[in-house]
């Protein structure tokens, strides 16, 4: 079989400036050969165009703007391409999921859970990374992850639970001052009624967490999906018996994992020690 084709490292941005030549052309009453025809195209470069697949170049954005009837919006769009979207195009599919879910069961072993971090705990977070971020994309990556703290305060919000390694909760990730905050974040997110949130205590004999971190999601469909992450790479698991494997290997993590009361006492105890 041939191997695989990677995909853009701007495929994201790439399709969002696709879908708006598409509506412009739609609202102008055009088809896709009409448009081609006025901008010296076929309709097959078109529709790749439209569907993300080919990039918009800025002399064909300006004969689209005059066409149009728009204010320069597809030239600049074609100017400004970057050359990597903001968030890795692996990851793209997973959030748009996030943002519906409407219950989260959450285990992670290495990291607080994204939703639960403080800035400058996402802040520290991203300047570890290897090869290093500019400052430029550390702030574009961590004004992303805030706003997808709005899930936490929708009017109806999702129910999340959370079970989280101990090992990570002691990292100390960007200094004691981070580490300060963000144990005090994490004890008021077990106060709000939406939110669980569990230690699975180190030491033990066993978990059923070996595997690694994963995300199970239930959609506003109540269909069940799953998430994981590694090293430049993702995987949306939607096959039910998959799903259900890492369902039940979740139930009993919080069965393992230290009661709210327990986890709260350990979050009072790990403020307090130097």
């Amino acid at each position: 079989m041939p191997p695989k084709k990677r995909p853009r490292p701007n495929a994201t941005t790439m399709k969002m400036v696709g879908r708006q030549v598409a509506a412009a052309r739609i609202a102008k009453n055009l088809t896709q050969r009409q448009l081609g025809e006025l901008v010296n195209l076929d309709e097959e470069t078109i529709a790749s165009i439209e569907q993300g697949r080919r990039a918009l170049m800025p002399n064909v954005a300006e004969l689209m703007d005059f066409h149009l009837g728009l204010p320069g919006l597809l030239t600049v769009a074609a100017n400004e391409m970057p050359d990597r979207d903001p968030s890795p195009p692996w990851s793209e599919a997973y959030m748009d999921l996030e943002r519906t879910a409407i219950t989260f069961s959450w285990f992670e072993c290495t990291v607080i859970p994204g939703l639960l971090q403080t800035e400058g705990y996402m802040r520290a977070l991203f300047a570890s990374r290897v090869p290093a971020y500019s400052e430029e994309t550390i702030g574009r990556l961590t004004g992303d992850r805030l706003d997808r703290m709005e899930i936490l305060r929708r009017e109806v919000p999702p129910s999340l639970s959370f079970v989280v390694w101990e090992p990570a909760l002691r990292d100390r990730l960007g200094g004691n001052e981070v580490y300060k905050e963000q144990l005090r974040h994490l004890l008021a997110c077990t106060r709000l009624p939406h939110v669980t949130f569990q230690v699975l205590p180190a030491g033990t004999s066993h978990h059923a967490g070996r595997g690694g971190s994963f995300t199970v999601l239930e959609t506003a469909q109540h269909q069940y999906v799953a998430y994981t992450e590694g090293q430049r790479c993702s995987n949306i698991i939607s096959g039910p018996d998959d799903v259900s494997i890492l369902a039940q290997r979740y139930a009993m993590l919080r069965t393992q994992a230290l009661n709210i009361d327990e986890t709260r006492t350990l979050l009072d105890r790990l403020l307090g020690e130097r």
